[in-house]
């Protein structure tokens, strides 16, 4: 996998993580206990620190960085869909957000919420827990609670550990 250190900042990946060979981590970037970065992802903290906090998962082909002095954070349990662009934000404890989501500068996603695919939350918006977030610009739709949306923020995080489980201990180099 792609790991490197810029001006002595480098990757911290705890031995539980999974991260996939194709991925590229940059600079000051904190992976923590079975937390896992797929395919093609590119986390790239060269202006401020990016953590990817325990159990979370950033999918394929998504990209993370931030500005000077703006720290980007995914919560414990957390997703990170695929394609999407996290951008000096925090995403809250096993809030999910989907696929082909932007995530603006200072914007602060509240634990459990699920971030409706092709989404864009600009910059600085704050939603509470456990909220259906929506659209262009994204704004609160209602309560998770009893929904489909409950069922995908309650499901994706052990489907991750499982699946992460799987291409660590599976994938193999063809020849």
């Amino acid at each position: 996998m792609p790991l490197y250190s810029l001006e002595g900042a480098s990757p911290d990946i705890h031995p539980t993580a999974f991260i996939a060979p194709t991925a590229t981590l940059v600079g000051q970037v904190i992976v923590e206990a079975g937390a896992s970065i797929w395919y093609n992802a590119v986390i790239r903290a060269d202006y401020a620190p990016i953590v990817i906090r325990a159990g979370a998962n950033v999918q394929d082909g998504s990209v993370m960085h931030g500005p000077p002095d703006l720290p980007t954070e995914v919560g414990p349990g957390a997703t990170v869909g695929h394609l999407c662009v996290v951008h000096g934000a925090v995403i809250g404890a096993r809030a999910l957000v989907g696929n082909g989501s932007t995530v603006l500068d200072g914007a602060r996603i509240g634990s459990r919420c699920l971030v409706a695919a092709h989404s864009m939350v600009a910059a600085g918006a704050e939603f509470a827990a456990n909220t259906l977030i929506a659209g262009a610009p994204a704004v609160a739709k209602r309560d998770i609670t009893g929904s489909v949306a409950e069922q995908w923020v309650d499901g994706n995080p052990d489907a991750y550990a499982a699946l992460a489980a799987r291409h660590r201990d599976g994938i193999l180099p063809v020849t």
